[in-house]
This record gives C-alpha cells, sequence and structure tokens, in this order.
C-alpha cells in the first residue's frame, strides 16, 4: 500500500527520511545489539541520543546558554499546571485567550493564581488574534500566558504583545520550529512534540534558568517541579526514550536541509498555495481572518455540512486523509506541518479545484 498525505492535527506526519531511518534502526541501534526502545537510559549509548537531540534543537533555534531544555512527558496539559506551580510569586498571571488550548491553560492556572483574562477572540469563534496595542497588564503578574499557534481555529500570533518587561509564556505546540523566533524573547517555551517534531508522548520545554526555582508551595508534585528534571538532565526517572530519540533524528534532519530558515520558506511556499486558492474559491471559504492565518493549520468550510462531509470522504478515496475540522467547529482543516512535502498540498489544491467543479 502506498502511503496516503495525512493532513492529521496530531499525531501528525514526519519527514519520510526520519520514518526510514527509525525503520532501519528499529530492531538494533547501531552498535548496541539493540533497539533504543530496549536501551536503559542511563546508558551511554542514551545519554549520546538525548545529548545530540538537546545539543541540535539549541542549535536549531539559537537557544541561549541561560536557559535549559528539558524533554519531559505529560503534553501540553501537564504544562498548564507546571507553569503557575513553579513561576508563581505574586500568584497573579495575565493570559490572552485565542482558542481552546490558552481556554484550559486559564482554567487550569485559576487553581492555583489570580488570573486576568486580558483578552479574547472568543466572540468571534476565535477566528482573529486580538489587537494587541495597549493591552492592560498587570504589572504584578508573575507571567503572560499566549497560545502562540492554535491548531483548531487556524490562527496565529504574527507578532508578539509587549508585556512591559514581564515574563511571556508561550505553548508552541503546533508552530514550534516553523520559522525563526528570538527566544530571548520568552521566559518558558513549551511544546508537544507530536505535531511538529515527533511521535506523541514528549514535551519539551524551553526554560530561563533564573525561573528553576527551588520555592515551591508544600502542594507541588515533585514531577511536576522543573528543577527535579533540570537537576538530572531530564533523566531524573525514565524518560520516553524512543520519542526522544525520533525528535532526535527530526532536528538531525532539519539541520541537514537548511534549518529552520530553510523550512521557514517551504512552510510558507506551501501556506501560500493553499490560501491563494481558498481566496478566488467559490465553493470553499477560509475561516480566518487574513492577518493572522496559520502556516501550519488552514481551516476552510463550504458552507454547506453535506457537501463538507462528501469533501471530506472524497478526498479520503484519493489518499488525502484525516481533513475534517476539529469537532467543535467544522467544516475542514489541513494541517501542513513541516514535514508535510510541497506535492502534498498540490495534491490537495488539485483536488479541491474538481471537486469545486463538480460540485457548484
Amino acid at each position: 500500500m502506498e502511503r496516503v498525505y495525512n493532513f492529521s492535527a496530531g499525531p501528525a506526519v514526519l519527514p519520510e527520511a526520519v520514518l526510514k531511518q527509525a525503520a532501519e534502526e528499529l530492531f538494533i541501534y547501531k552498535n548496541t545489539g539493540m533497539s533504543v526502545m530496549e536501551m536503559s537510559h542511563r546508558s551511554q549509548d542514551f545519554i549520546d541520543i538525548i545529548t545530540e537531540a538537546e545539543a541540535n534543537l539549541r542549535k536549531l533555534m539559537n537557544v541561549p546558554d541561560n536557559y535549559k531544555i528539558l524533554f519531559l512527558q505529560g503534553g501540553a496539559h501537564t504544562q498548564f499546571s507546571m507553569v503557575p506551580l513553579n513561576l508563581m510569586k505574586n500568584k497573579k498571571a495575565d493570559f490572552l485567550t485565542t482558542g481552546s488550548w490558552a481556554k484550559k491553560a486559564l482554567k487550569e492556572a485559576k487553581k492555583y493564581l489570580n488570573v486576568n483574562e486580558v483578552c479574547s477572540s472568543e466572540d468571534k469563534m476565535f477566528s482573529y488574534i486580538p489587537n494587541l496595542d495597549n493591552l492592560n497588564f498587570d504589572p504584578n503578574a508573575d507571567y503572560v500566558h499566549i497560545c502562540e499557534n492554535n491548531t483548531i481555529y487556524g490562527t496565529k500570533y504574527n507578532e508578539l504583545p509587549d508585556t512591559n518587561g514581564i515574563d511571556l509564556v508561550s505553548d508552541m505546540s503546533s508552530c514550534i520550529l516553523s520559522e525563526p523566533i528570538d527566544v530571548n524573547k520568552y521566559a518558558l517555551i513549551y511544546a508537544g512534540a507530536q505535531k511538529n517534531i515527533g511521535p506523541a508522548g514528549t514535551t519539551i520545554v524551553i526554560i530561563r534558568k533564573d525561573l528553576i526555582t527551588k520555592d515551591y508551595p508544600d502542594y507541588t508534585p515533585l514531577m511536576l517541579q522543573y528543577k527535579t528534571h533540570a537537576d538530572k538532565d531530564s533523566m531524573f526517572n525514565t524518560p520516553p526514550t524512543y520519542g526522544i530519540y525520533m525528535c532526535g533524528l527530526v532536528f538531525k534532519h532539519l539541520l541537514n536541509n537548511g534549518g529552520v530558515e530553510a523550512i521557514y520558506e517551504h512552510n510558507k511556499e506551501k501556506a501560500g498555495l493553499l490560501y491563494d486558492y481558498l481566496d478566488q474559491s467559490k465553493l470553499f471559504k477560509p475561516t480566518v481572518e487574513k492577518k493572522d492565518r496559520s502556516l501550519m493549520n488552514v481551516t476552510f468550510n463550504s458552507g454547506n455540512e453535506e457537501l463538507n462531509k462528501k469533501f471530506i470522504s472524497e478526498a479520503k478515496e484519493n489518499g488525502l486523509v484525516n481533513l475534517k475540522g476539529h469537532r467543535s467547529v467544522g467544516g475542514m482543516r489541513a494541517s501542513i506541518y513541516n514535514a508535510m512535502p510541497l506535492n502534498a498540498v498540490k495534491a490537495l489544491v488539485a483536488f479541491m479545484k474538481k471537486f469545486e467543479e463538480e460540485n457548484l
């Protein structure tokens, strides 16, 4: 059977070269006589794997020396708790609510902090990013939280809010490594790997070292303290070893193909091709304000539920799968992460044109 073009929002497409290398090394990794999945995380072989993965991620994102990179578990949902538990001083935080994940992060933070919702785009089904000028941040807030790319709704911050010096925390689960960023502008970045880096089960945290404190509330679980993991270089307990190995392969693949700068150009070309078609289509309409469109998640709708179902079904028959929009919004969504080839987007656009001709 041939591989399909998988537009899933996550777990998502991985580079074919990475999958092939992983397949070759699955049974026996290098000269170890065993699979990475069987390998002790205390062994030198695995220490080499995680050390190289961290070094390559640091290189890809130009992560400064005063930031720690952690490979954790639990996904972004666990970070919704870890961030407030670790960063609280004044027990206040400001949130910009631009989608479901931002709402969930806010709800979780409310268990520990006094939370101020600075702005929200829920009034228009999160189809835009609010105006970031003159936002009323609390000068005593411990941090400002954003979800930088909104997977469900297809929006993306194309500029960062001016927090007036308050630490900025960003959930980058669906846009990490998709374009160059200045890590210095953030106090903490977290991302589930399953959208743009590797298989589900690994979470990446990039945290400024001065925020790794030992002054936690008494009720903070040991495993939810960044210091626990930072002190042991992500190996306090058994980490997601195979997931880290796969992330490392992806990092190396990116470096060998021009790094983040090159993949950003690739992503702009893919998204531009799809948005250009949607902007002139008489059947399909993009659902996000143009200035706030995501390069990773492209959402659109025919406005007719039966046509949407027909489109999704026929697309699957043509090897274009997982195009159904999130259940909370309906319509369609094409997730075109780093590993999605240009040919996949060309095939999608060609099919959409044909479908439009046949159904108008």
